[in-house]
């Protein structure tokens, strides 16, 4: 896994134009997991998490358009309850989020700006989760939409919504019933970006 980051990084620097400005940030914020799920087996509540790690910035010669790519530290909390059961997960990721953004307003010293783009997530915490009763995928695809504003040429504080292309979660041993009993992990975001 960390010799495929580092060579999608390597590769996107690599191939960007020779005009691009780049520049390197440090990334947080928490994360609140909204989880589809059959409610006739369980309800979940939704709860905050964290995440952390380092990104790499774009502004790409045209006007406007810009990207940034980061790798990070996530934990999605999550907390199930099924009759008088009630189950905490906490959920450790390492994601790689990759943006394309159009900015509007001065140039990269302060925007607004509209973010989209893919993210890929690798499980690194427990497999089996609720009782041992359904097992976290070994990687996840998502999707990002968001938005938020840059100040002072280094600032940037953003909203994002992702949402999960896929099953986050597989109940075990039941194969006919695992559309009504698997879930979805979506989670919406607030960020804050300082770039050097």
């Amino acid at each position: 896994m960390k010799k495929i980051i580092i060579a999608l990084m390597t590769a996107l620097t690599c191939t960007l134009p020779s005009q691009a400005q780049v520049s390197f940030g440090l990334k947080a914020g928490i994360n609140i997991s909204k989880v589809s799920f059959n409610e006739d087996v369980a309800t979940a509540t939704n709860r905050a998490g964290i995440f952390l790690g380092p990104q790499m910035d774009i502004d790409l010669p045209f006007p406007g358009l810009g990207a940034d790519i980061a790798v990070l530290y996530d934990n999605k909390n999550v907390k199930f309850k099924s009759g008088k059961t009630t189950e905490k997960e906490s959920l450790h990721y390492i994601d790689l989020p990759i943006n394309v953004k159009y900015m509007i307003g001065l140039g990269r010293m302060s925007n607004i700006y509209f973010a989209t783009g893919p993210q890929f997530s690798w499980n690194i915490g427990d497999t089996d989760i609720l009782q041992d009763s359904y097992t976290l995928k070994s990687s996840q695809f998502s999707w990002n939409i968001g938005a938020g504003v840059t100040v002072l040429g280094r600032v940037r504080l953003g909203y994002t919504y992702n949402i999960a292309c896929g099953n986050t979660a597989e109940v075990k041993g039941v194969s006919s019933l695992t559309d009504d009993f698997n879930f979805k992990n979506n989670t919406q975001q607030i960020h804050f970006t300082y770039l050097f």
